[in-house]
């Protein structure tokens, strides 16, 4: 049997290996979560949650170990790790909260002679393919809701994350869950096209590549089941002329860098009014100038490796070709010792002189780089934005709120943001639009997709 490796980028050495789940483990694991299922959607929605509760309480008690593993395992600061659990549990905790409203059966005016009403039915037994750069943030946001709505969940992790996958699964058995509601199989590429493309597979979350979510896709062709395909971004951020220009400048910088740009919802390019722009470019310089890129165990350190030179050597050559292409790169890369070639370790970049005819403008980067670009008004930025083939979220920097709602009614994104950047509010809905992908988590919509919806139409007068 094949194993699963997972080589840490801090030093590319062997961090952690385990066996590889195989056909045989698909169908075991299928047979064992039905009749699961059956039983786990027949308890009450109380007792649920409070299951899931405990389940989401075993994970936070171990904090400090996970935040370890996360980053020797993908590679983000030690003293960043921690923020991923917080946001987990403030995930998690919200859609419990919701819960009772959001399943709570549909019921239309009242008609004479009949009871009408929609109830929430759950899947059955769905799967959730998640990936390394956020392995909680991305999976939290299938797993619960799907957990308290009555589903049976089936997870397969990264293999650059297999921790997360057995932490999940050791909360699961702490919490006390039935056995088969929740299980975790490590799954190659050819198996996870049989797991999803199983017959008794109800429903599918993947988080991951447009390539990805289009395998994802192939392996469906042949069943009618609800997919929901998170694909990324080139996120885009507007500073108008009005910006508060220390504010956007700092949270524009973290919003590009934070997690080494490994961000789906990340700032990848960013257009900067005329007025401002030689402002802005100067202070976003300066302020990335003074990143610290080293071993993400230090403390000093406020931006790790890539999570595999693969990924790093990527946007170097992004970076390369734009400068080829006329691109101005404003960040020398000897201030950062650790940068280097054959590495995970790459400098944040920043390049002026772009346009969207360079990859690094139209092409997900998902690593340390933004391009800058100079507007005239609204409705160069608003052209530029939407010169995308993504659409995840988008951000405007103003004081004005009336344009920023007007502006924003004109961008193609499923998250609009003004002043703020590179968060999920678990209350509004997760979606994109475009190669985006389709379906929505977390707000009262995301148990939507985690059930279907069954209509009852009874005659009481004849």
């Amino acid at each position: 049997m094949s194993k699963v490796q997972t080589i840490t980028p801090i030093d590319g050495s062997l961090y952690y290996s385990c066996e590889e789940h195989g056909l045989k483990d698909v169908d075991s694991a299928i047979a064992l979560a039905r009749p699961a299922f059956q039983e786990w959607s027949k308890l009450p929605l109380k007792s649920r949650l409070k299951y899931v509760s405990d389940f989401v309480d075993a994970i936070e008690k171990d904090k400090q170990e996970i935040a370890n593993e996360i980053t020797w395992q993908m590679g983000r600061p030690l003293s960043q790790s921690p923020w991923e659990i917080n946001g987990f549990v403030e995930r998690a905790r919200y859609m419990m909260g919701i819960a009772e409203t959001a399943l709570n059966p549909y019921m239309p005016e009242e008609k004479d002679g009949f009871e009408r009403w929609i109830e929430h039915i759950p899947l059955g037994v769905v799967a959730v393919l998640s990936p390394w750069n956020y392995p909680f943030l991305t999976s939290v946001n299938a797993i619960v809701p799907a957990l308290v709505a009555g589903n049976a969940v089936i997870l397969k992790h990264s293999f650059q994350t297999p921790l997360v996958a057995e932490r999940y699964l050791k909360a699961a058995k702490t919490a006390g869950l039935p056995e088969g509601v929740f299980q975790i199989l490590h799954l190659n590429h050819h198996n996870t096209a049989a797991l999803i493309g199983h017959q008794q597979i109800d429903g599918v979350f993947f988080t991951g590549s447009v390539e990805g979510g289009k395998a994802v896709q192939k392996s469906l062709t042949d069943k009618f089941i609800p997919c929901g395909l998170e694909l990324g971004g080139k996120d885009p951020a507007y500073v108008r002329a009005d910006a508060n220009l220390d504010y956007a400048v700092n949270n524009l910088v973290d919003g590009s860098f934070f997690n080494s740009g490994q961000s789906c919802c990340g700032i990848e390019r960013i257009y900067v009014h005329d007025s401002l722009f030689d402002k802005f470019v100067d202070g976003f310089t300066e302020l990335t100038k003074k990143y610290v890129l080293g071993n993400p165990l230090d403390a000093a350190t406020n931006i790790g490796p890539m999570v595999k030179t693969s990924a790093a050597d990527y946007v170097r050559k992004q970076i390369e070709d734009a400068v080829k292409g006329g691109a101005k790169a404003l960040i020398d890369e000897s201030l950062f010792k650790a940068s280097k070639k054959g590495t995970a370790y790459l400098a944040p970049q920043v390049l002026i002189d772009v346009n969207h005819s360079m990859d690094v403008m139209s092409e997900e980067s998902f690593g340390p780089v933004v391009g800058i670009m100079k507007v005239s008004n609204d409705e160069e930025a608003i052209r530029l934005m939407n010169d995308s083939k993504y659409g995840l979220t988008a951000s405007l920097w103003t004081e004005d709120v009336e344009s920023a709602r007007t502006v924003g009614k004109a961008i193609e994104t499923g998250t609009l943001f003004m002043n703020r950047c590179d968060y999920l509010d678990p209350a509004l809905a997760w979606t994109g639009v475009k190669n985006t992908g389709r379906g929505i988590t977390l707000s009262a919509l995301g148990y939507q997709q985690v059930t279907h919806a069954k209509s009852y139409h009874l005659r009481t007068k004849k």
